[in-house]
């Protein structure tokens, strides 16, 4: 199976609603833990900031905390244990089930329907998610508003309007980039595309599951004149050794975006 696109909702995760009980205190959403149940993994996004604690470092290390625990222990175990274990500190809500595309993009999103809203700086701290589908009619005024969401962006990177995330699904370019992970493209790549990893779209292929595709573009050329030269081969190639690469025309395909890294 190709590398490409899915639409929202393709996994089922499993959340709870994390709250604090301290002495004194009324109850107060802190935090969400979401599990990913095929992989066992748990994604954790606690509250930093605790004004009215009069102690607060006994919160604020719990996320990390967390993390480490269900890295360890892995993420069912770790929820059972926090469910069979009474806490004076930190309560838990009812297991809910949720639909995610990526659980990056599904956390925060819960976290600003449970627990406290973020401020989504687009361009700042964010990037927009689009489909393939729409990030291939190209960089406009117009693309904003067929954002699917907006993601936080790497902390510390500075971002630029030809920036957008995107979900990539198939194992063709495992182990960089992971089945189903959420990944960091830009627009209109300059310079030579040789070695680089690119989205691209095939045409005259109407699956959507097969028309867009990730893939290292490498290419042959040969000199036919003076100053003139033509591609003998243009190959898309996995970087998992269990697919095959593909041979190209040039009239074939066309380029919507390179790959700068894996987000989730």
């Amino acid at each position: 199976m190709p590398a490409s696109v899915v639409s929202i909702g393709r996994r089922e995760g499993t959340y709870v609603v994390l709250e604090t009980a301290l002495p004194g205190c009324p109850a107060r959403s802190a935090g969400v833990l979401l599990i990913d149940p095929q992989t066992d993994r748990a994604w954790i996004r606690m509250r930093r900031e605790w004004p009215e604690v009069e102690d607060p470092e006994i919160l604020e290390h719990t996320e990390e905390h967390f993390r480490n625990a269900a890295a360890e222990m892995g993420a069912g175990a770790f929820l059972r244990s926090l469910e069979d274990s009474f806490s004076h500190v930190v309560l838990l809500g009812e297991r809910k089930a949720v639909e995610v595309d990526a659980f990056t993009r599904v956390i925060e999103q819960l976290y600003r329907e449970h627990v406290e809203p973020v401020e989504i700086q687009r361009f700042r701290t964010h990037v927009p998610l689009y489909s393939f589908e729409a990030a291939a009619g190209g960089l406009g005024e117009e693309m904003e508003s067929q954002a699917l969401d907006w993601v936080p962006a790497p902390e510390g990177m500075r971002l630029e309007p030809d920036l957008f995330a995107g979900l990539v699904v198939g194992r063709s370019m495992e182990p960089r980039i992971p089945d189903g992970s959420l990944n960091l493209f830009r627009f209109h790549p300059v310079g030579s595309r040789q070695g680089k990893i690119l989205l691209v779209e095939r045409f005259g292929v109407l699956d959507q599951t097969a028309r867009f595709t990730v893939k290292r573009y490498t290419s042959r050329k040969v000199q036919t004149g003076e100053d003139e030269w033509r591609h003998e081969q243009i190959r898309l190639e996995p970087l998992n050794p269990e697919f095959e690469p593909w041979d190209v025309e040039p009239e074939g395909f066309a380029v919507v975006a390179e790959w700068m890294r894996v987000l989730e």
